[in-house]
């Protein structure tokens, strides 16, 4: 941005994507010009599907344990289940991870205490310890 002192004339130069303006005015005019650009270039770009409305699916990245503890939220685990169940619930909902990154997982969630193990080596089943 350069000022130009003389009569508090301002002068401007922007740049949103490809598109560059520049904007002499007042010093009082430089808020309201500006504004009423900006919204006019989101506006064109919007139609021109340069910019992508926020509303637009973002990318997942979620962790093994964080899956898991969104199916204890959900209450997935208000009944015991083994770790083919949770295995395969987490791969409806479009997660493939490897069984034994979702055994560890469980395993974590049982010594931070949201979960409970029972059973024997193998055949555990895994419920919630309280509820969410």
């Amino acid at each position: 941005m350069t000022e130009e002192h003389a009569g508090k004339t301002i002068r401007v130069k922007m740049k949103v994507g490809d598109i560059e303006f520049e904007i002499e005015c007042q010093e009082e005019q430089l808020q309201a010009a500006v504004s009423k650009i900006l919204e006019a270039t989101v506006e064109k770009l919007k139609e021109t599907s340069l910019i992508t409305e926020r509303t637009a699916v973002q990318p997942r990245a979620e962790t093994c344990k964080s899956l898991i503890q969104k199916l204890w939220e959900e209450g997935f685990f208000a009944l015991p289940k083994g770790l083919d169940e949770v295995h395969t619930e987490m791969a409806k909902r479009g997660f493939h991870y490897d069984r034994t990154a979702v055994a560890h997982a469980l395993i974590d969630l049982v010594k931070d205490g949201i979960l409970t193990r029972e059973g024997k080596p193998r055949r555990y089943q895994y419920a919630q310890k309280r509820p969410p």
